[in-house]
């Protein structure tokens, strides 16, 4: 290279801008510049001058990324002006220099060849561990270089130099043969290198993708002279390679290189010159010696291909995988295997076709498999390992013949057929198939994806699926799945073969294959590969028919079809396809048609060698074989038959001449195997001679010397067997023996000759074997008279049966040894399905979160209501019994923390997503808000511990308990966790925390609920309906509650029940936070307690309702079904409730029936206890229950109700009173005065509202200013209004009753839902008819109503004696919540994105590096964010806790992703955001514009709501509370 001398002060500048690997700043400054011209050329031609030294700097660097980055920074601007590159080209040589300075970079890491003579070899290849390669340090040079190649007039000058030429072709040279990878014979490799990846890279980068630069300028006629260059120089190089390696006729065995760049520049640019320059090929092909020599290394691959997939490569360990699969990777199929398919095509049009056949047989290893005998040596390969050999040998032939990529589809054809091959696979998205479908590697060459072409194209072969959720979880994207008649016309197994990186894809595409055959009915049983017409073949191949009629073909294909009817071993199914699909292939490609009458006459003087007369398949195929000679060892079976006398041993149906070469051709065994190699030989010999060249006359006999017999084979001896088949008689016999009938094969035109006219029938387009059968015949009926007739004969004669087998005693233990395999199988199969049965039943009842239909009842006995006890099945130990007092059962649940009852609205319009910074959200009005607000409230006027009986808790934070429906040995379950404990797996889940999976159908869980014993007893006690009167029933009502310290004896003494529900009530409690479960003013009060536990109740019931939608109209049994648990949990709640005993005197029930006597004992107290009507009648009814005796008698239960109701209509009263206008109030109280005295005037809401207004009148309840005007003038109103205030308590009940007795609840319209529930609940005396149905008609008051509500309506007064300003706020109203829902998401994501990818962190001011957004609350979060963390709690898990009670659900922003909390574990949901093809783009890195996916969000708030995340997404992991 020459001294760099500086003349100026760019110059100078550039030196020390490369010396220091090129600055930033200094790269900037110059690149400013470049706008002004002269500054432009000047700089480029300084740029030229310092190549050299910018590759040296380049070498030596550490830091050669950025460098390397820094440096395609500039050349890319000044390299991609063409003008600008031409100019430098001319006036500097830039090509010049940049060969030059490349050859020089890659000569400093040569190493000598290992390939075929590894002590003579002179030829240097890259040594793929150098950093050069293993970094890719090269690519800057190589990409320039791409990049003026670009531009036809530089590409022009490139193709024009031969000097150049010369010069490149020695680079590509260093890669020829480079990586080589040599067979590990004894121990596996110690250490796997990973070079591969460097090889695959550099010739990509180097060899290909300059090549296909190159070639982009080589479309038309005009540019002949650059193809006849280039390939002349390429065949230069190869001749010297070849030499240089000492190269004759034979790889050497056990080794294989992938990297043949000179070969594929050679088959790319013949490519090109026929199917774009109209070149004529024979012009440019090489002599016949060379092509030999040219197939070799090609060939070579494609056999190793197929040893690596039979495992033969294994002891080289993975990476030789790994190579073998890139190979055919869509980036590098089009540069390395199609170029290698299309050479070797090209070589066996030009050679003899017996000499390639054989070759092919011969590099696959399995000549010695092909002979008649049934049993044989074979010196080169262990017998396990023939049968994937001679399947790769045959698919490799098929796959040769069929493929037509190079010659003659044309570019949209073989998009298509890419498309296909890839949609028949697999369902793939867009973005897959974009990938996976191999593009023309040079970005000019017009055929992209994403391209109209390819649109176009995808939308004639597949049909969009939209993206769907399913069942088990996992997130469908939008996908293209090939339309019904893609399957029927054009599903190509041949190119699915070519292009399946793995070998499961080929399966998987035949399953979906079969599945469409049966589905759309054409057939019902396992198919084959369908056959599939052609693109016809260009002129210029015409030669590779030959291969399909060339005798030595012909002979495998008999061979092998003879020993798959006799059963020998080693062969498949697959060789049996592809030997009849090669068979079709000739059919179908026959050369002109022969004429029946003249027996092929040419054929005569060639007859005497061989086993057929012609090389026409046609008429070989009918031509008899009467007798073989083969080679056998002398154990064989074939040795001990004699000979029949009459035809001592010319066996053959030719001349006597075969005599000489008996040995050579008529034995098809080990001696036809000789016969297929010296054949080779013989032609090899032919040609060399032709070419006459002393040097290699000289080499000549050293490697014939490797091929004679291997010693160590056992003798051989020949026997003669008796044949008698032709092609066509085996054919039909195979037929025979697949259908497994005698006589199966009927020729079809014998009773419709239109079968001959026309073939193309669609009933043999799809099938198995017999089908294919058919087909052949049928073909070979068509296309000669002879062969008809022939195919009529052979079925007139009745076929004898099949000679039975001789079987070895070895073979015979094989079999046995099969047999009782397969045996095994089978049982294991029938085993595995009972189980999936069963699984499967378990599933339905058990998974699906929504679905009425799998409301299986509980095993708890439901169905049998006359059993007087439960019996449960434990899941662990399978037995099944009555849960008892030492051994209780339980059942499987998960307790979890909620807070979804909280986001309730107020308003039916869902909240939207803050998108600017006017839409904020306040979580004022939501319902966990106002019963917070309104519980402090009543704590800061009334009693502490009556405040807490007179609300629920548990809107937030309440404990949600839900089961799979499965129950188990409490003590199971304790083993159970002891080995989970022990088990080191490790799991989704912390077994520390009591978490655990069910047994049976691993739903997540982590507790267990004990069923209390006698369960069922209740249910007949309340059949028989009482005839006791409402008073008698409120005093044995208040009886049994002062009963409450005595308890069953069972409880008050330890046994293992009581334990068992004290732990349950542990685990209760601490699933959700303390300050969820605080709300007294003295801690740690008992008052606490019984309201959590209460609430606990309510939580569970109100969540139920909403997941029913909110009401009860749709009735029928409890969605939950089998998977309600309450039952049990109030069991558990109220033995635990009546250890508190609540003082006489502040009974609420006596309060609710019984008119108080002394009403100043009150006032006395500084704090009065909350007045009736402002406590809340669901957490009195749920008070009442669970401090009665259990089980409860269904008569009590109406009573507390009764009483209940009551209460409830007052309070809806008492709040509309408040609602009206003073006037109105003064009309309702005279209208009710008028009726007061009628009888029934207690069950009339008119009266019953005048006496309201006239008692709440006494006190200052009414002064304060009107708060809200409702015109309530018409009495319907009022009556809707009642029913809306009362139907929430009447709800809640009936699901109550539901659980607690059994019994369906009715269905009904929404208009009704009152009336139904109430007469379900028993409030209702008699229906009576709808339209002179009034609410109050359910009421039944226990004591003289109007004394009941002066008594309660007194309370009032007192209180708004002291405080006027509250009691309005304090009554209750009844808002309507809506159900809770997700914050409602702008259509397009890119609205999302700009807001809060910039957005400010309100804690810590910065713009959080991963920005999250919760879309329960809205609220703006940093993930991971260290900056907002708390005492080791990240923000997200933070917000978590208070906003869900530790479910959090946040979208990440800078990912598309939503993310989902739970607990201490988290997942990644997925997306609900897709693009235009129904794809998810997680990390925004495809940077398409995506689309809200409607379905996935509602499918995700279905999840929040019914708190079903844990089952139904699989993959969890721990956070850490680092997010």
């Amino acid at each position: 290279m020459d001294v760099l001398k500086h003349k100026c002060f760019l110059e100078e500048l550039l030196f020390w801008t490369i010396k220091y690997e090129f600055p930033q700043k200094m790269v900037t400054f110059l690149l400013n510049m470049l706008p002004d011209q002269d500054y432009k050329i000047a700089f480029t031609k300084t740029f030229v001058q310092h190549y050299a030294f910018i590759m040296k700097t380049l070498k030596k660097s550490h830091e050669s990324d950025t460098m390397s980055n820094r440096i395609v920074h500039i050349s890319v601007q000044l390299f991609s002006n063409e003008e600008l590159a031409r100019q430098v080209t001319e006036e500097c040589q830039l090509l010049d220099i940049m060969v030059t300075v490349l050859l020089y970079m890659m000569e400093s890491c040569l190493i000598k060849s290992e390939l075929q003579d590894e002590e003579n070899s002179l030829h240097v290849v890259v040594n793929c561990g150098e950093a050069l390669l293993k970094n890719n340090t090269y690519w800057p040079l190589v990409s320039d270089f791409i990049n003026i190649l670009s531009h036809q007039s530089v590409a022009k000058k490139f193709l024009e130099d031969h000097g150049l030429l010369v010069t490149w072709m020695n680079f590509v040279s260093f890669f020829q043969g480079m990586n080589l990878n040599k067979r590990e014979l004894n121990e596996h490799v110690e250490f796997e290198s990973q070079t591969y990846y460097a090889a695959f890279a550099a010739e990509l980068e180097a060899c290909a993708q300059p090549m296909w630069g190159l070639l982009s300028h080589c479309k038309v006629r005009e540019t002949q002279e650059y193809t006849r260059n280039v390939v002349r120089y390429c065949l230069e190089a190869l001749q010297d390679w070849f030499d240089a390696i000492n190269f004759v006729d034979e790889p050497a065995p056990n080794q294989v290189t992938f990297h043949l760049p000179l070969h594929r520049y050679f088959a790319m640019f013949l490519s090109k010159a026929v199917k774009c320059q109209e070149l004529d090929l024979d012009t440019i092909l090489p002599d016949q010696e060379m092509l030999m020599k040219l197939m070799i290394h090609p060939l070579q691959i494609q056999a190793s291909l197929s040893e690596i997939h039979s495992n033969m490569w294994v002891r080289n360990g993975l990476q030789i995988k790994g190579q073998a699969m890139t190979y055919v990777q869509s980036h590098f199929c089009n540069s390395m295997i199609d170029p290698d398919i299309y050479l070797l095509q090209v070589c066996a049009s030009r050679l003899d076709p017996d000499y390639f056949i054989s070759s092919v047989f011969e590099r696959f290893k399995v000549v010695d498999l092909l002979t008649m005998a049934s049993q044989h040596q074979n010196t080169v390969l262990d017998s396990e390992h023939e049968r994937s050999m001679l399947e790769g040998a045959l698919t490799f032939l098929v796959l040769l013949l069929s493929l037509r990529l190079h010659l003659g589809m044309t570019d949209d054809e073989i998009l298509r057929a890419e498309m296909v091959a890839q949609l028949c696979m697999n369902d793939r998205t867009h973005s897959s198939l974009l990938d996976l479908i191999p593009e023309n590697p040079n970005p000019k060459s017009g055929i992209i994806p994403g391209s109209l072409s390819f649109e176009s194209v995808l939308s004639a072969v597949a049909d969009f699926k939209a993206p769907v959720f399913e069942p088990g979880g996992s997130m469908q994207q939008g996908m293209y799945t090939p339309k019904a008649e893609v399957w029927d016309k054009e599903f190509d197994p041949v190119m699915v073969i070519l292009r399946t990186v793995y070998r499961r894809d080929v399966q998987s595409a035949m399953d979906r294959y079969t599945a469409f055959l049966k589905q759309s009915g054409k057939f019902p049983g396992n198919p084959w590969p369908p056959y599939k017409k052609r693109t016809p073949l260009h002129p210029s191949y015409k030669g590779l028919i030959k291969l399909l009629h060339c005798k030595t073909l012909h002979i495998v294909l008999f061979t092998l079809l003879y020993k798959i009817l006799m059963d020998h071993q080693n062969l498949s199914e697959h060789v049996l396809c592809m030997v009849l699909y090669l068979i079709e292939l000739g059919l179908e490609n026959s050369p002109e048609q022969e004429s029946d009458e003249e027996e092929s006459a040419s054929g005569q003087e060639r007859c005497h060698d061989s086993w057929f007369p012609g090389s026409n398949l046609v008429s070989n195929m009918r031509h008899f074989i009467n007798y073989v000679r083969v080679r056998v060892p002398e154990t064989a079976p074939e040795v001990k038959r004699e000979p029949p006398a009459s035809t001592s041993s010319d066996g053959l149906a030719s001349s006597q001449s075969s005599r000489r070469k008996s040995l050579q051709r008529e034995n098809s065994g080990t001696a036809q195997v000789f016969s297929l190699v010296a054949e080779r030989r013989k032609k090899f010999q032919e040609i060399i001679n032709r070419n006459t060249s002393e040097a290699n006359q000289v080499v000549r006999p050293k490697t014939s010397m490797k091929w004679s017999a291997p010693g160590a084979t056992p003798q051989l001896t020949t026997a003669i067997l008796e044949v008698k088949e032709s092609i066509l008689s085996l054919l039909i016999k195979l037929h025979h023996k697949l259908s497994g009938k005698q006589n199966s094969y009927y020729p079809p035109w014998l009773d419709d000759v239109d079968v001959l006219i026309h073939p193309e029938i669609p009933r043999y387009s799809h099938g198995d074997g017999m089908t294919a059968v058919e087909r052949i015949l049928l073909k070979a009926a068509v296309q000669s008279r002879l062969n008809k007739r022939i195919i009529e004969e052979i079925c007139r004669k009745v076929t004898p049966p099949v000679p039975p087998k001789k079987i070895s005693s070895a073979e015979k233990k094989t079999l046995d040894k099969e047999e009782r395999r397969q045996k095994a199988r089978e049982r294991q199969q029938k085993l595995l399905a009972e189980f999936a049965s069963r699984q499967k039943s378990f599933m339905e009842t058990a998974m699906d979160v929504e679905s009425p239909d799998a409301d299986i009842a509980m095993e708890v006995a439901t169905s049998e209501q006359h059993v007087s006890e439960a019996i449960y099945d434990c899941v662990i130990c399978g037995q099944s019994g009555p849960s008892t007092e030492e051994r209780p059962t339980g059942l499987v649940v998960l307790l979890q923390a909620s807070s979804v009852l909280g986001q309730c609205r107020n308003s039916t319009e869902p909240k939207k997503l803050p998108t600017t910074e006017e839409e904020q959200i306040y979580p004022w009005d939501t319902c966990a808000a106002l019963h917070d607000v309104r519980l402090t409230t009543l704590q800061r006027y009334f009693k502490d511990s009556s405040c807490l009986q007179a609300v629920s808790i548990g809107w937030e934070g309440g404990v949600y308990v839900q089961t799979c429906g499965h129950t188990l040995h409490i003590d199971c379950h304790k083993s159970y966790m002891e080995s989970l404990r022990n088990d080191q797996v490790l799991q989704g889940f912390s077994v520390d925390k009591g978490e655990f999976t069910c047994p049976l159908c691993r739903q997540f869980a982590n507790s267990v609920l004990p069923c209390y014993p006698g369960n069922n007893v209740e249910r007949s006690l309340w059949q028989s309906h009482s005839n006791k009167c409402m008073q008698d029933l409120v005093q044995e009502v208040e009886d049994l509650q002062e009963q409450l310290g005595t308890f069953p004896v069972s409880i008050s003494s330890e046994t293992n029940l009581s334990k068992e529900m004290e732990s349950v009530m542990k685990d209760i409690k601490s699933t959700t936070q303390k300050k969820y479960t605080d709300y007294s003013k003295s801690p740690g009060s008992p008052d606490n307690d019984f309201l959590f536990m209460y609430s606990v109740a309510r939580t569970n019931l109100e969540l139920e309702l909403v997941h029913r939608g909110g009401n009860l109209c749709s009735g029928g049994a409890s969605t939950a079904g089998k998977r309600s648990c309450l039952n049990q949990l109030f069991h558990v709640l109220a033995m635990h409730m009546r250890l508190y005993s609540i003082d006489s005197a502040y009974n609420p029930w006596r309060k609710l029936t019984q008119p108080m006597q002394d009403k100043n004992s009150e006032l006395s107290e500084e704090q009065p206890e909350v007045p009736v009507l402002y406590r809340d009648v669901s957490s009195l009814l749920l008070i009442q229950i669970l401090t009665m005796p259990q089980p409860l008698h269904k008569e009590h239960f109406t009573c507390i109700i009764k009483v209940l109701f009551t209460l409830l209509y007052t309070q809806g009263l008492a709040a509309l009173s408040v609602k009206c206008s003073a006037e109105d109030r003064m009309a309702w109280k005279e209208s009710g005065d008028l009726k007061k005295n009628t009888s029934s005037g207690e069950k009339s809401w008119e009266v019953l509202l005048g006496h309201v207004i006239s008692e709440l009148s006494k006190g200052k309840i009414y002064e304060e200013g009107e708060t809200e005007e409702l015109r309530v003038v018409n009495p319907d109103s009022v009556e809707c209004y009642l029913q809306q205030f009362c139907l929430p308590f009447l709800r809640i009940t009936s699901l109550l009753q539901h659980h607690l007795f059994g019994g369906d609840l009715p269905s009904c319209q929404e208009d009704e839902e009152f009336t139904v529930l109430a007469s379900c609940l028993g409030l209702l005396p008699s229906f009576q008819s709808a339209h002179q149905f009034t609410s109050a008609s359910c009421l039944d008051w226990p004591v003289p109503a109007f004394d009941m509500v002066s008594q309660w309506c007194s309370e009032l007064v007192s209180f708004a004696d002291k405080h006027p300003d509250q009691v309005k706020a304090l009554l209750i109203q009844e808002p309507k919540w809506d159900l809770p829902r997700l914050l409602q998401l702008p259509e397009n994501y890119n609205t999302i994105f700009q807001y809060y990818h910039r957005k400010t962190c309100t804690v810590c001011t910065k713009v959080p590096k991963d920005p999250a957004v919760c879309l329960v609350c809205g609220t703006f979060v940093c993930l991971k964010g260290l900056c907002c963390k708390q005492q080791s709690y990240c923000e997200c898990v933070l917000h978590s806790q208070n906003c869900g009670a530790g479910t959090g659900i946040f979208l990440l922003i800078n990912a598309s992703v939503i993310i989902i909390i739970r607990g201490h574990r988290f997942c990644l949901w997925g997306s609900v955001y897709l693009d235009a093809h129904g794809e998810e783009d997680r990390d925004l890195r495809r940077g398409k514009p995506l689309y809200i996916c409607k379905e996935r969000y509602k499918v995700l708030e279905q999840q929040w709501v019914s708190h079903t995340f844990d089952h139904i997404n699989k993959r969890w992991g721990p956070h850490y509370n680092g997010l």
